[in-house]
């Protein structure tokens, strides 16, 4: 009935995407360059990343999704064409089967617009799974067994945390902090401090570079950037040390470990003993941060664990989903309802 079966990580920050049979055959950030003279793309991924910040008056780099939903329906139709095209060559007979990832706390209307961008992309038929699921499973939980799961995914746009026990979510929390906040926090305290604007490329290389939330971490001392000065309005370096950063950063980590709090208090008792027995599960690109798993660790209690490759997770869940239909079958059906 299908030609090709591929899932999809619609990222904030990334899109990932796996096709069945071979894996994870593309990771590109979620940006597009388009000419505004004419509202054609003229490229996507690492190719309009590597102009953001450069480009002439008449092309804008556009980051279609914002918070973890679609912010620009027709440039995210656009991404997931060329994505899907380079993906598998496929023509109106035998369109791809796609399942694609949302949040966990999105509204009808935007897991609608998620579904129609899909299809008008040209997929044939669409599963939704929530993006929990998808990590929980990409990251080797056992989320069919009767038995409590926590993961804590932290993404470019949305923090997700879920408590999953025999296919479903007991509970969770969607919250709106991920590395884009993250960066956005580096970007106002340099700001604020130095009277120094940074771009949000500075601001992720800092992240990558020095970034730490947890004081007992060893992380290099200083990082050398440039930016422009507020006042002369001239280019000027500066050297940030990493307890700065980590000053910048603490926020947006106790506001993740405030949903990981609540989303515990939502869950029987049961299912808490098992989560406290087995674990805290990190995934997406917020595992990645120094210090991120022993500050959750500290807080609740809880050993935390960190996911190979976690920020492939989320797609690796949709590609063993697609492995496995027969198995999932309820997870992928169970959101594939019309709106």
């Amino acid at each position: 009935m299908f030609g090709k079966e591929i899932g999809i990580d619609l990222g904030t920050a990334n899109t990932v995407v796996y096709l069945k049979g071979k894996g994870i055959i593309i990771r590109e950030p979620s940006v597009v360059a388009v000419d505004t003279r004419n509202d054609t793309v003229k490229s996507i991924g690492n190719e309009a990343k590597d102009v953001i910040g450069r480009t002439p008056g008449t092309i804008t780099t556009v980051k279609p999704l914002k918070d973890g939903v679609i912010a620009d329906f027709d440039v995210t139709c656009s991404m997931l064409q060329e994505l899907m095209r380079r993906a598998v060559n496929f023509s109106a007979l035998s369109k791809p089967r796609v399942v694609i990832c949302i949040p966990s706390g999105v509204t009808p209307v935007e897991k609608r617009a998620v579904r129609e961008a899909t299809e008008k992309a040209g997929a044939k038929q669409v599963l939704i799974v929530e993006e929990p699921m998808a990590a929980a499973i990409g990251a080797g939980l056992p989320v069919s067994e009767p038995t409590g799961s926590m993961v804590v995914d932290i993404g470019g746009g949305t923090t997700e945390v879920a408590v999953l026990s025999l296919g479903g979510l007991v509970s969770s929390q969607s919250i709106k902090i991920g590395g884009d906040k993250l960066d956005t926090s580096i970007i106002e305290y340099i700001k604020i401090k130095y009277n120094i604007l940074i771009g949000d490329r500075t601001a992720e290389q800092i992240k990558m570079e020095i970034g730490n939330v947890c004081d007992t971490i060893d992380a290099p001392e200083t990082y050398t950037i440039t930016g422009r000065n507020l006042v002369s309005g001239l280019p000027e370096s500066l050297t940030i040390r990493s307890e700065e950063v980590r000053e910048a950063l603490i926020d947006p980590a106790k506001e993740i470990i405030e949903a990981i709090r609540t989303t515990m208090e939502q869950t029987p008792p049961e299912l808490a003993a098992d989560i406290i027995d087995q674990g805290i599960m990190l995934t997406g690109g917020g595992a990645l941060l120094r210090g991120m798993d022993v500050l959750i660790s500290e807080a609740t209690g809880i050993h935390v664990l960190i996911a190979d490759e976690p920020l492939d997770c989320v797609a690796k869940g949709t590609g063993m989903i697609l492995e496995n239909i027969t198995q999932f079958s309820a997870i992928a059906s169970g959101q594939n309802q019309q709106y």
